[in-house]
């Protein structure tokens, strides 16, 4: 039973302190926000000693930033040792591809394109190709002629022009 009260109050503590740091966070947007003219700020929230060292602290930061006087001048060891962490950096390159890997990735590319080729081959073969009148035609289900349609057709044959694929054909006597 101590166990589960010691672990209660436990948890219990965390999360006010994580309650205190949202309103920390909220607190110091707020006033950020005030300084920089974009919102009100109520004067209560300043009268607390976390809310004055913020304040405090923003103001000082404006101050340096605007006066050459407060700001510290950095000397040239500084100047030295960021140089030298910069250098001592490792750089940033992408690894190296085996060369078995790279022959590897152009032979599967190879492979694809011959893939996709003889993909379109298979579906535009049938287009391509002309029917014997000694290969078995599939039976016609139903037929019926209208009278005047061969004429029709016939007639407006050279107007829509010969494609590879065509919309509609009528050929008497193939059963297409």
């Amino acid at each position: 039973m101590t166990r589960i009260v010691a672990g209660k109050e436990f948890i219990e503590m965390q999360v006010v302190k994580e309650q205190e740091q949202e309103q920390q966070a909220s607190l110091e947007a707020s006033i950020s926000a005030w300084i920089d003219g974009e919102a009100d700020i109520r004067p209560e929230d300043l009268d607390s000693p976390y809310g004055r060292r913020v304040w405090d602290t923003y103001h000082t930061i404006g101050d340096v930033l605007r006066s050459e006087e407060l700001a510290i001048k950095p000397s040239d060891f500084l100047y030295a040792r960021i140089s030298r962490a910069i250098d001592e950096e490792p750089p940033i390159v992408a690894p190296r591809v085996p060369a078995l890997r790279r022959y590897a990735r152009a032979g599967l590319s190879g492979v694809a394109v011959a893939a996709a080729l003889a993909a379109v081959a298979w579906v535009a073969f049938p287009y391509f190709t002309t029917v014997d009148g000694n290969a078995s035609v599939a039976p016609v289900m139903a037929s019926s002629e209208v009278e005047g349609l061969h004429d029709y057709v016939a007639a407006h044959r050279d107007i829509t022009g010969i494609g590879s694929l065509r919309q509609a054909s009528f050929q008497p006597g193939s059963g297409r």
